[in-house]
């Protein structure tokens, strides 16, 4: 890896030209455990206990099949695609503050790790099984920092994750008390450590967004902002109070290029929040219904049917479709983009689809302010 006119890690938006990327691998994945932060169950069985320890071969071959299919249609557009280290996910974890019985997998790097601007930052996590997540991506983080002195590498503190960092009654909660609850943005994590997925963040060059979730607490979007405001970024929390079990914001709010982004119609923003787009002049567009029904999901798929307007941008032109959602392939060309469909149901069992699946590490492009009319109060 030589030093390039960009350094090798570069990436200010979700758009730009992309030139290499992380796609992440099914090799050796298990179920993810019942904790405190998350408790699975299995669509349309009410009652049945949720499998535990390793995922089947046939599963795993099913994924990494395609998998490698969106290597292959990455490369053939010019990328270069790296993969993560196969790791023994089987192995419980034992900490001083808990333990759980086996580890998740490296399906979704863009959970993990996220490029902003020439810095690489590892997300604290909110869950105990995917606690040492980052060890499959450890060799690669030091093969980019190592190869240019621009690099910047930082990760953000460990959370203890003990009982107290939960609410374990959280998913006891009646309708009546979620919908309280949700309008205070109070979830399974308390407010008492830092937290967050590198998953509820979207960049949009200058300006952060950083979704205030399940997997991200108010103290993670403060040390987010901490972090990142001395380099003259303006981090933005946001909020989808209509979505009782927030989770990511990309199943949510996708920019598509400068000006452009696709919204979920059952989850829209907090009253005021969308001022600074309308300032801005940017175009909501909503996305259309998912082809699938949530019932009619993998049966293990603990995500939403919203997994369709997970897509991944090649170029603000080109982006990467799940080949069955042709309805969203259709808005896409009418707003001039060229859609490249690969199958990606498979992969939805893992938790997440084709933006999950990828870390974007360089794009072309530097840090612009897509943003110039916006009131921004920092941290003081």
């Amino acid at each position: 890896m030589r030093p390039l006119s960009l350094p090798p890690v570069n990436s200010w938006n979700e758009w730009d030209p992309l030139r290499e990327v992380v796609v992440g691998s099914a090799e050796n994945s298990c179920f993810e455990p019942t904790e405190p932060g998350n408790k699975p169950t299995i669509r349309n069985s009410p009652g049945t206990p949720f499998p535990t320890g390793r995922k089947s071969k046939e599963a795993i071959d099913l994924a990494n099949e395609e998998l490698a299919g969106l290597v292959a249609v990455l490369e053939s557009q010019g990328v270069t695609v790296r993969r993560p280290e196969p790791r023994n996910y089987a192995s419980p974890i034992r900490t001083p503050d808990f333990e759980v019985k086996n580890q998740y997998c490296a399906v979704c790097p863009r959970d993990v790790l996220i490029t902003i601007g020439n810095e690489i930052l590892e997300a604290t996590m909110s869950r105990r099984a995917r606690y040492f997540e980052y060890q499959a991506y450890r060799s690669l983080v030091y093969q980019y920092w190592n190869a240019d002195t621009r690099v910047a590498w930082t990760t953000a503190p460990k959370p203890s994750m003990a009982d107290e960092m939960y609410r374990e009654d959280f998913w006891a909660w009646p309708l009546e008390k979620r919908h309280a609850m949700m309008h205070s943005f109070e979830f399974c994590i308390h407010q008492n450590e830092v937290i967050f997925d590198a998953a509820d963040i979207s960049r949009f060059g200058t300006d952060i967004l950083v979704q205030e979730s399940m997997t991200t607490n108010r103290a993670g979007v403060r040390w987010l902002k901490r972090h990142l405001e001395p380099r003259g970024l303006r981090v933005h929390p946001v909020h989808f109070p209509l979505d009782l079990y927030p989770s990511h914001i990309d199943c949510t709010f996708v920019p598509l290029r400068p000006g452009l982004i696709l919204t979920n119609p059952d989850r829209p923003l907090r009253d005021g929040e969308e001022k600074m787009f309308l300032a801005n002049e940017w175009e909501f567009v909503e996305a259309p219904q998912p082809v699938l029904g949530n019932d009619e999901m993998p049966p293990y798929c603990q995500s939403s049917r919203w997994l369709s307007m997970n897509i991944l941008s090649i170029s603000p032109t080109k982006v990467i479709c799940e080949e069955q959602e042709t309805p969203l392939q259709r808005l896409l060309e009418k707003h001039g983009f060229e859609v490249l469909p690969i199958p990606f149901r498979n992969v939805f069992e893992y938790g997440g689809s084709l933006h999950c699946a990828t870390w974007d590490v360089r794009r072309e492009g530097n840090r612009e302010d897509y943003f110039p009319h916006v009131a921004y109060q920092p941290l003081t």
